[in-house]
């Protein structure tokens, strides 16, 4: 079977959704999906999902931001609340992306391009691709995909996974990663995904109104991509060429939406200030997008002036220009009101013009109200560590261990126990953020370095010994 066949096979698995021709495969009974039958158990798909997860990260920039971390995690967790599928574990990530397309991996891993929330042009229209994607994780069309791994190492197998999603955007990553690691063939997985798409659709719009949020957003949505489709023709929408939209499947879901009557929520802002904080962290040009904001602001060509207004503070901050970033946060919050986006703009505002005092101040109060959160948590932190007060650092970070926690705030642990006079405690932090990334090797000598440390107790050794097995046999395993 040719390389690019077997890549397209495997992403159909994956919930990618490549529609192959036309067959007669819908009436075909799905395989046995039961714990008893030949697929991962939830530890190995547990195990799949984590090394799935650090082939990404080692090949994809994944956003780690806590504002957009937080957003995406409490949408993706609101429509599963909402769904069948609560008892299942997923996992929110946003990708440095500004291709419009999503994808979900094992272990109810979904990524989400920044492409993607910046084409939505409102919380129903993100919700429908992310409902569809947790659809095709809770119907376990990804697990089908694994029925030819027999003999596969899980990271070999998380390898190919990611090959599958890292070639949807080039083919030559695909084809190298398929040709070092499957000797199996996956052609019956063609049969299942025009059933599956079908399907998807249907369960993610069932839960757009179970979470009070617009169930028409789908087919609008598909139905603008497919416009775009026709207009730019070979520079069509990712999500197109992974998620094929044809007339029938918008006709479709236009009826189906038709049938559900729901309550919808208000108008949820902090959706507009995500998308704002994305436009200005993907950009390439700051020069650019700050006249583009100005322009758009002087004739009034936006749709919420609050969250445009946040855009041009951001940018005026990431441009180096905080005096400037200072009066127009000022003057947001004076009109509209105070907000923890809001905050951290004026605080990094008041710490970039030297004003340390009052940053610092600015933060320590918004944390007592907000305890806590991890945006404003991170924000203070790294500020007390640049001025010198790395226990108070230490202090505020270790608590959110107990969280959701992402490489970052490991990164900014470790910078906070090192200063602070744990240079054991600094290395093992730094072991588990190499180890997200993939990093098997270096995550191994700082974790080796951390026992040499005189910090480190009996009973913390123990654990550090513990995790080195862990991943040397990683290593062993195929996985570097």
């Amino acid at each position: 079977m040719p390389i690019k066949k077997i890549a397209l096979a495997l992403a159909l698995g994956l919930g990618l959704g490549v529609t192959p021709p036309v067959t007669p495969a819908e009436e075909i009974d799905l395989p046995d999906l039961s714990p008893s039958g030949n697929l991962l158990s939830p530890e190995e798909e547990r195990e799949l999902g984590e090394a799935f997860m650090r082939q990404l990260r080692h090949q994809l920039e994944i956003i780690d931001d806590p504002e957009v971390d937080d957003y995406i995690w409490n949408l993706g967790y609101r429509l599963v609340a909402n769904s069948d599928f609560k008892t299942r574990s997923f996992h929110f990530f946003v990708v440095n992306d500004r291709a419009i397309n999503a994808f979900a991996g094992p272990a109810g891993y979904i990524g989400v391009n920044a492409g993607l929330i910046l084409a939505s042009r409102d919380e129903s229209e993100l919700s429908a691709v992310i409902a569809h994607e947790i659809a095709h994780v809770g119907q376990n069309h990804l697990q089908r995909a694994y029925q030819a791994s027999e003999g596969m190492t899980l990271p070999m197998l998380a390898a190919l996974v990611a090959a599958a999603i890292l070639g949807s955007q080039n083919p030559n990553i695909t084809e190298a990663a398929i040709a070092a690691t499957l000797a199996g063939n996956l052609q019956r997985q063609l049969n299942f995904t025009r059933a599956n798409e079908r399907e998807a659709d249907h369960i993610g719009m069932q839960i757009l109104a179970q979470a009070r949020l617009d169930p028409h957003a789908m087919p609008r949505f598909f139905g603008r991509l497919q416009q775009k489709d026709r207009l730019y023709d070979n520079k069509a929408p990712e999500f197109l060429r992974t998620h094929p939209v044809t007339t029938s499947r918008i006709s479709e879901s236009e009826s189906r939406a038709a049938q559900y009557h729901y309550k919808p929520l208000p108008d949820n802002e902090q959706f507009y200030l995500i998308k704002e904080k994305l436009r200005v962290l993907t950009s390439t040009n700051n020069k650019a997008l700050l006249e583009k904001y100005r322009t758009e602001l002087r004739q009034g060509s936006y749709t919420h002036a609050f969250a445009h207004h946040y855009g041009y503070a951001l940018a005026l901050l990431a441009s180096r220009k905080p005096a400037e970033a200072l009066r127009e946060i000022r003057a947001l919050i004076e009109r509209y009101g105070q907000r923890i986006a809001y905050t951290l703009v004026l605080a990094e505002s008041e710490l970039a013009l030297g004003n340390t005092e009052r940053g610092l101040t600015i933060y320590a109060q918004a944390l007592h109200l907000a305890p806590q959160n991890l945006a404003l948590s991170q924000g203070y932190a790294r500020a007390l560590l640049q001025n010198g007060q790395a226990e108070q650092a230490r202090n505020i970070l270790l608590p959110l261990l107990h969280k959701r926690h992402s490489p970052s705030l490991l990164r900014l642990l470790a910078r906070a126990e090192r200063a602070s006079g744990h240079p054991g405690a600094a290395h093992k932090y730094l072991a588990e953020y190499y180890y997200r990334y993939g990093h098997l090797r270096t995550a191994l000598e700082h974790l080796q370095q951390a026992l040499e440390q005189s910090d480190i107790v009996p009973s913390e050794a123990k654990s550090i010994q513990a995790r080195i097995q862990q991943i040397k046999r990683l290593i062993q395993h195929g996985e570097s």
